[in-house]
């Protein structure tokens, strides 16, 4: 299978990549950083999904992972357009087979930066209209949104003592998930997963779902 993952330099792309060339796939990486991976099977291009994108032929499964996580103006630019693009440009092929967003926990509950939360929030949307045009090819298009994630791009948080622990205090298990778990449910989404389509898959250790049952004892 080939394989083309953005944001193939970062934290949760860089582990859905490597997760992939451990099951013996072909890798193309997409990052506006160079590569961060060495391996026989990999081939990295320097491009922006902001702007025109490489061809890049017999792509069977996309994975769309590139993204800011901040409150500046690319936000939408690149979490939200930057995924439209990429998608347009690689999906609609008679070699599809899958095609997975990388979206956010945000998208469901608001709870980021705005610009971000809305970015994501478009994503899962866009997803399922992209879910109805890939079924005439027999693929299938879902989005993964991760909740906290083991990444350098939460170190503002992870680095803080008292904020980190106030952040896991958030969700039902007091941890966060690592790369390489996030990249098993990419796995799993593309390759194991024939039939569920145009759905969003929280993993947030239980945050959503936390709640203070107030009543009296």
């Amino acid at each position: 299978m080939k394989v083309l993952i953005t944001g193939a330099s970062g934290g949760i792309g860089s582990a859905i990549a490597k997760k992939f060339l451990s099951c013996d796939c072909e890798v193309v990486g997409l990052d506006v950083a160079p590569a961060v991976i060495q391996h026989e099977k990999y081939t990295h291009i320097v491009a922006n999904v902001t702007e025109t994108l490489p061809d890049v032929e017999g792509v069977n499964i996309l994975v769309t992972a590139a993204g800011v996580q901040s409150e500046k103006e690319d936000a939408i630019e690149v979490n939200l357009k930057g995924v439209i693009r990429t998608v347009e440009k690689y999906a609609f092929t008679p070699a599809i087979r899958s095609v997975l967003n990388v979206a956010s926990a945000s998208a469901r509950n608001g709870a980021e930066f705005p610009l971000y939360a809305a970015s994501k929030g478009g994503v899962v949307t866009y997803t399922k209209s992209t879910a109805l045009r890939l079924a005439t090819y027999g693929a299938t298009c879902n989005t993964l949104s991760p909740g906290g994630v083991m990444t350098a791009s939460n170190d503002p948080v992870i680095q803080n003592k008292t904020l980190f622990q106030k952040a896991l205090a958030e969700n039902l298990f007091g941890r966060w998930a690592e790369p390489s778990e996030i990249a098993e449910w990419a796995y799993f989404l593309t390759v194991v997963n024939k039939s569920m389509t145009g759905e969003d898959v929280l993993v947030d250790c239980g945050e959503m779902v936390k709640s203070n049952f107030v009543w009296p004892k």
